[in-house]
């Protein structure tokens, strides 16, 4: 059901922001338990997973098996991911898409009535689920949207962002709401001992990305500014074939046409990938993205080429990228799309543990916002949606397990009212993230962002640019520690892994905070630095 926020009285209820996958998916676990589900867009839309169009990764076919599928997992993660964690997640995958089907998913089926099974880049196997070849999550959201709107135990407020998150004695005490999109709008306090955050990623952070608006890493902020440990935040993976139509977020050419046989080019109709991987256009995506990223670099421009592979069959095989290509006039059946790497998943995010658990007592994270220890420095393809249910589920399991506590009795003190956000200033942190914070970084680069982000944190008079600022500062921060390239995260002044540094970022706003205190005091010399062939 539906209600008015100023309606809502003080309860013992769980509450969950974020109406994606993992937050709508954990509150359909909880039923009949009371949970208040808080979206800042209309349910179904501002999700990342609405526009996934890979699928879901899991061993359901002959053949395959949930240890295969950890192993290319960790294989894909550079050393860093957690073996066990990638294992469970394996394991779990096969009930959870039964979950979905009994959801109403209409995953697509072989002529003998079964799961069909697509495969994606750095998959040994073809194991992924689609809904109509790359609709998979606009499906999956849209059955979950239509069951959360007839469960009566979950009571959905739509328009509101989660600024802050409210802390006693080291425990959650409840949040701070505003009405999205409205600045000047008297915030709101809600008393909770009980929170799922469940806000998505960071993609809107950068000026190329395949990421709603709504991704701009508010929940990271929030987390990190109540004091909880941040896993992760360096690795950032771009997916290297948006579709670059001038179109702000970016439409996305998913990897699955490169699983159907699609090929990448430069202008001059050369097949660059072959000589970079053995896996050519199936490399693992932080290797095809520096592929395609060089390739514009040097000014020979980047191209999908699915010409030969799916010819006229583009548009019934792959509805959405052929929607996106035609409503910009081309026609990907006749002509190379034109791509560049984007801003597309954070691996990073709130740590959590095996059942979703964050540092702060009645924090919970789920879905992309969460760091698991499960994608280490590279995501493998469409294993996000996987973690995203299996957290949930097992979120909710935990919390089935508990009493509830009584609610916080919130101070009536003044809380902030928020400024409209600075046009100027955020155009500008997004333009250094993509900069600096991108697909290729250097010390020079990172230490200008640091600066420029722990600047803009101090001095935003808006609360939504301030928590931009604070997610950015995270990011930029791990990333200029980091002093070596592993996964997604490639420095040009330290292009080797080190083998002593294969193990997983912990930090906090408070360490971040350091780091850009220190860089204040001294400038960064810039040093020549190699070219990226």
């Amino acid at each position: 059901m539906t209600n008015n926020i100023n309606t809502l009285p003080r309860s013992d209820d769980v509450v969950i922001v974020g109406g994606g996958l993992a937050g709508l998916f954990c509150a359909l676990k909880l039923a009949p338990r009371p949970v208040i589900l808080i979206s800042a867009a209309p349910l179904g839309q501002g999700a990342s997973s609405a526009w996934a169009q890979g699928g879901i990764a899991a061993a359901m076919a002959e053949g395959d098996t949930p240890e295969a599928h950890a192993a290319d997992t960790v294989a894909v993660g550079c050393g860093i991911v957690d073996e066990a964690v990638a294992l469970g997640i394996a394991r779990e995958a096969a009930p959870r898409i039964h979950d979905l089907l009994a959801y109403g998913v209409p995953f697509d089926r072989d002529l003998e009535g079964r799961l069909a099974v697509g495969r994606e880049a750095a998959h040994s196997a073809r194991r992924i689920v689609h809904v109509r070849g790359d609709g998979a999550g606009a499906a999956i959201i849209a059955a979950l949207s239509e069951a959360v709107r007839r469960t009566p135990s979950i009571r959905l407020i739509e328009g509101f962002v989660a600024e802050a998150l409210l802390t006693e004695d080291g425990a959650v005490a409840g949040l701070r709401l505003r009405e999205a999109g409205d600045a000047a709008a008297q915030p709101i306090l809600l008393a909770a001992r009980m929170v799922v955050l469940a806000t998505g990623g960071i993609g809107h952070l950068y000026a190329v990305t395949t990421n709603p608006r709504e991704a701009s890493g508010s929940g990271l902020a929030i987390a990190a500014r109540a004091g909880g440990v941040i896993a992760d935040p360096e690795f950032v993976q771009f997916h290297p074939t948006a579709i670059m139509v001038g179109r702000d977020p970016a439409p996305l050419a998913t990897e699955a046409l490169r699983g159907e046989g699609a090929t990448l080019i430069n202008g001059r109709g050369e097949h660059f990938m072959a000589a970079r991987h053995p896996l050519a256009e199936l490399a693992p995506r932080d290797i095809v993205a520096r592929g395609v990223f060089a390739e514009i670099s040097a000014g020979r421009g980047a191209f999908l080429d699915a010409r030969q592979a799916l010819g006229a069959r583009f548009g019934d095989r792959f509805p959405t990228v052929h929607a996106s290509c035609m409503a910009a006039g081309m026609d990907p059946a006749t002509q190379a799309i034109p791509i560049a790497p984007a801003a597309h998943y954070h691996m990073g995010g709130i740590a959590v543990d095996h059942r979703g658990r964050s540092s702060i007592d009645g924090l919970w994270a789920g879905g992309e916002v969460s760091s698991t220890g499960a994608h280490g420095a590279n995501r493998l393809a469409s294993n996000s949606l996987l973690e995203a249910v299996v957290y949930a589920a097992r979120i909710a399991d935990d919390i089935a397990g508990r009493t509830s506590p009584s609610p916080a009795r919130l101070a009536d003190a003044a809380t902030p009212r928020g400024g409209a956000p600075d046009a100027a200033a955020v155009k500008r942190l997004r333009m250094l993230m993509s900069a600096h914070v991108g697909v290729i970084r250097d010390g020079y680069g990172l230490a200008d962002a640091v600066r420029s982000f722990a600047a803009l944190e101090r001095e935003a008079t808006s609360i939504a640019v301030r928590n931009m600022a604070t997610a950015a500062l995270l990011v930029a921060a791990s990333a200029w520690n980091r002093r070596e390239s592993r996964g997604a995260h490639f420095r040009s002044d330290h292009a080797a892994d080190v083998p002593a540094l294969a193990q997983r970022t912990m930090t906090t706003l408070a360490a971040v905070r350091e780091v850009a205190d220190s860089l204040s005091e001294r400038p960064t010399p810039r040093t020549a630095q190699p070219m990226i062939a």
